[in-house]
């Protein structure tokens, strides 16, 4: 799979639905020995590099003692070899190769080799693993990765603050505080010890503001959402004195209680904000179903299901086109002899069921299947629809799936369809 482009966020919803397709195809495979093999190949490796330890593992695979995953593991090497010959250098975010002799049933086996080009992520280091299935995992986590959040943790003698991407916790810049204890030294008077030590928190404060405005500002268009931890009443000094950006507070999703403000606080404050970050990471999700909702009763601007939906679409009259993540089914397009065409969605599983044309009663001419989706999102483009994926990790994205057949839509204008 190729990446021709790299621009706009429905090209990337697109990749990602593709890639998680062929990762559940792939997870689905199981070899009858170590005998499935995959290689992530990082983009900054040399593919003559990557050629010689292919190399290197066949010669090794000689002394495999079953001969048929002997044989297995041998073909896999050489189908990988061969796909190796068409790269000069491994693409931007560099590509995974998966080959091996998987389970058909009955004891026959059929040999599977898929390459994976241009990951969500760059691959980080090489990695070679021969087992009974793929190795999906790494691409998984990509797949997974969702969302740029902020994090701060802080109290009067520490700050940390450091990003959250996907699910992967970065620390970035730390401070400590010159702000004395709460006993005060012989000679200085209570007021003036007091003012001092509020003037001491008042620029620590200053100084959070200022690294977390450093690391988060630039990326402000990027940011989806920030959140603040420590022991009160730090956390709502901080917040309440309006330290931050302005553009920055507003990005606040929250503040929470955490006992550790070192590196590991940040980890603390992760998990203490489980609940609004998967609330954040919904937003788009659940602003979608709202509208669709209110439109279904009352606005008349919703569609769903695959012939309505598809029949706006070809019209061009679908603003906005709503697909769950979830939705795995085919279209399977009938085309009798006198040229008219029926469409109906099966599951992938499933064969092609006999037909007659609905018009004229003919059997077909020809039967094409192909994905649900792609064959959605190939129409949606041409009519200059945007596509949204919606989760099922809420109530209204569920429903999306189980009432409505995974497929809906928000119209430009009525149709009557």
């Amino acid at each position: 799979m190729s990446d021709d482009s790299t621009g706009g966020e429905e090209h990337s919803d697109r990749r990602k639905y593709e890639f998680r397709k062929v990762i559940e195809d792939l997870d689905d495979h199981t070899g009858s020995g170590t005998q499935l093999v995959s290689i992530y190949v990082p983009p900054d490796m040399q593919i003559s590099d990557v050629v010689a330890h292919v190399t290197q593992e066949y010669s090794e695979a000689s002394n495999i003692k079953s001969k048929q995953t002997r044989t297995n593991v041998q073909d896999a090497l050489s189908s990988i070899k061969a796909r190796l010959k068409y790269y000069d250098t491994p693409p931007d975010r560099g590509m995974v190769l998966f080959s091996g002799a998987v389970d058909e049933g009955g004891g026959q086996t059929d040999m599977v080799t898929e390459v994976l080009e241009n990951p969500p992520d760059p691959i980080e280091s090489f990695r070679y693993h021969c087992d009974s299935a793929f190795l999906t995992e790494p691409l998984e986590h990509m797949l997974a990765d969702k969302g740029l959040y902020g994090l701060i943790v802080l109290d009067r003698r520490e700050a940390n603050v450091g990003w959250l991407k996907g699910k992967r916790v970065e620390p970035v810049k730390s401070a400590s505080s010159l702000v004395p204890g709460k006993q005060r030294k012989g000679g200085q008077s209570a007021q003036r010890f007091a003012r001092l030590r509020l003037e001491a928190i008042d620029n620590f404060y200053q100084e959070i503001a200022e690294m977390a405005d450093e690391l988060f500002v630039p990326k402000r268009h990027e940011l989806d959402g920030i959140l603040v931890g420590g022991p009160s009443p730090t956390k709502d000094e901080f917040l309440d004195g309006d330290y931050l950006h302005h553009e920055l507070q507003e990005k606040v999703l929250g503040k929470f209680d955490v006992a550790y403000t070192d590196e590991s606080g940040l980890y603390d404050l992760v998990d203490k904000g489980q609940e609004a970050l998967a609330d954040a990471e919904l937003t788009q999700d659940k602003n979608d179903m709202e509208e669709f909702f209110k439109e279904l009763h009352g606005g008349n601007l919703a569609t769903y299901g695959f012939g309505p939906t598809r029949e706006n679409l070809v019209m061009g009259s679908v603003e906005t086109l709503l697909l769950s993540e979830d939705l795995r089914k085919e279209v399977v397009a009938y085309t009798c002899p006198n040229g008219h065409t029926d469409r109906e969605l099966i599951d992938p599983r499933h064969e092609t069921p006999e037909h007659t044309c609905t018009e004229c009663g003919e059997p077909p001419e020809s039967v094409d299947r192909e994905d649900a989706i792609e064959h959605l999102m190939a129409i949606a483009e041409q009519r200059g629809t945007e596509t949204h994926f919606i989760s099922t990790d809420f109530e209204k994205g569920e429903q999306l799936l189980t009432a409505f057949g995974g497929i809906g839509g928000i119209l430009r204008y009525r149709t009557g369809v």
